[in-house]
């Protein structure tokens, strides 16, 4: 498919990309996050195109192997995540059709069982207006190992942040895109397999950093009193009190960056938390 590239940022995943990239039915750009386990050479030998980061870029990974892609779409997976037959092609149909639409969020199906990703169940649930020129409910934050974007409109964008790294980073990039005027919508047709992996997974390290990156993107992005109930939200919990922690050690890293986004796009993220 000339149209779209696959990108996939990893790090130390050799025996889930070993299982994954066979599955991908697109040139697929694999952009290493600094591994010493062989991924590297895994993604090599599986055909795939390798860049090998110096450092640890966590998601914004994804933005060099989009610097990297010549193609209009890039559709991104994780290593343990792969698009089912026949939906990079729809989804390409569907963006052609939609020129307004920058994202796509596919259905994701998780494990041989197939079952629903709570997060798509919630996006088909979405309460935010259907503008017409969207091809499905319109939505304000997606999981990245599930998404077909543009190229030009995620770069200009400025793709996945650097600080924020890995853990809840899509929602800035969903208001940024929001905020340039681009549509963002969930198409159920198109359909994402996760096969997850439990290897190296902590839990409440996950909670931590989601909780640091939700404070963090609503300093960034959002007006103050936003600011102030995300934080006492984060309050309520052991590990929101350590994100916590952790965005405020960020936020020098962040100084003159904060860009509230337009009323509109406020209003939009409001009504999807009450706050």
């Amino acid at each position: 498919m000339s149209d779209v590239t696959i990108v996939v940022a990893t790090r130390d995943r050799a025996p889930e990309l070993r299982r994954s990239l066979g599955h991908h039915t697109a040139p697929v750009i694999v952009a290493d996050n600094a591994s010493s386990d062989g991924t590297p050479e895994v993604a090599a030998a599986a055909g795939a195109t390798v860049l090998r980061l110096p450092r640890n870029r966590g998601a914004a990974a994804r933005n060099a192997g989009a610097q990297h892609a010549t193609s209009r779409y890039i559709a991104f997976a994780d290593d343990d995540s792969w698009w089912a037959p026949g939906s990079l092609e729809r989804a390409a149909e569907i963006l052609d059709a939609h020129p307004r639409t920058a994202l796509l969020a596919a259905r994701v199906l998780i494990g041989p069982e197939e079952r629903l990703e709570p997060v798509s169940a919630q996006m088909a649930r979405s309460p935010l207006d259907r503008p017409d020129d969207l091809p499905g409910p319109a939505i304000l934050g997606f999981l990245a190992c599930s998404v077909i974007v543009r190229r030009d409109a995620f770069l200009d964008a400025g793709g996945f942040s650097d600080v924020l790294h890995f853990g809840g980073e899509e929602e800035l990039l969903a208001l940024d895109l929001a905020a340039a005027g681009r549509g963002l919508a969930y198409v159920p047709e198109l359909v994402v397999h996760h096969h997850p992996s439990s290897a190296g997974r902590d839990p409440a390290a996950r909670r931590r950093r989601q909780a640091r990156n939700r404070l963090l993107t609503a300093w960034l992005r959002r007006p103050l009193p936003a600011v102030a109930r995300t934080a006492a939200a984060a309050l309520a919990t052991r590990d929101g009190r350590a994100g916590l922690a952790g965005a405020v050690r960020a936020l020098p890293a962040l100084a003159g960056a904060r860009r509230p986004v337009p009323p509109a796009v406020e209003a939009a993220r409001a009504r999807l938390t009450g706050y």
